[in-house]
Order: structure tokens, then sequence, then C-alpha cells
């Protein structure tokens, strides 16, 4: 067994380690050769587009926000397996077409289900 053959992958992890350590040595380097690292009263403030933050940054958002993050997420998931499928239609065959279309199905009942209940609209 030799070991010309991890020559490759070798070099693609150091490459890939400098990429990832060599940009953030060299601004640390800069920005300490031009005096950026003092902090001071100002540069450690907290603000918030140029102005001081008026609320806390831990305040609640409606639930709303949430559900229809998770929707969007469920119904996008769905091109997810769309694309695999349209791509092997014509090896899966009649079968595959009928079992993705129970699958749309499923998902167009639900997607009703959420639009009915509510879930959809933002007041």
């Amino acid at each position: 067994m030799s070991l010309d053959q991890y020559l490759p992958v070798l070099l693609f992890i150091l490459v890939g380690i400098a990429v990832g350590v060599l940009p953030q040595v060299m601004g640390y380097a800069i920005a300490k050769g031009a005096g950026f690292v003092k902090p001071d009263a100002a540069k450690n403030s907290p603000y918030e587009c140029g102005f001081e933050a008026f609320e806390d940054a831990r305040m609640k958002f409606d639930v709303r926000y949430y559900l229809v993050a998770i929707l969007f997420i469920l119904f996008d998931l769905e091109i997810a397996f769309l694309f695999p499928w349209a791509v092997a239609l014509k090896e899966i065959g009649p079968v595959g077409f009928w079992s993705m279309m129970v699958f749309l199905g499923i998902l167009v009942v639900g997607f009703v289900y959420e639009w009915k209940k509510g879930a959809l609209d933002w007041e």
C-alpha cells in the first residue's frame, strides 16, 4: 500500500485549513498593526443602526412567526423530493408516478387544512 494515493487528500486538507485560518491571522495582524485592536468605551458599547438600543434583545416573537417558518420548511421540503422523482420518472414507471401523486395529495390535504385553520393568515 502506497501513501502516494493520500497526497491529494492531505493537500486538500491543508489547503482547507489554510483558507480557514490564514484570513483570520492576517486580519488580526493588520488590525493590530493599524491600532484597531485597542478597545475603548465607544467600541465596547452596544448599538443598533447607529443609535443606542431601545429594547431588550431577548424580546418575545409572535408564535405565528414560528408557525409560518415551520410550514415554509415543511412545504419547501416537498421540492427536495420532487427533483429526484422528476429525474428518475422514466425509470420508476407508473408505480413511482402514482406513489408521488399520493404523496402530493397528502401534502395538498395538509396545506388546505392549514389554510382553513388560518395558520397562513398574518393579522
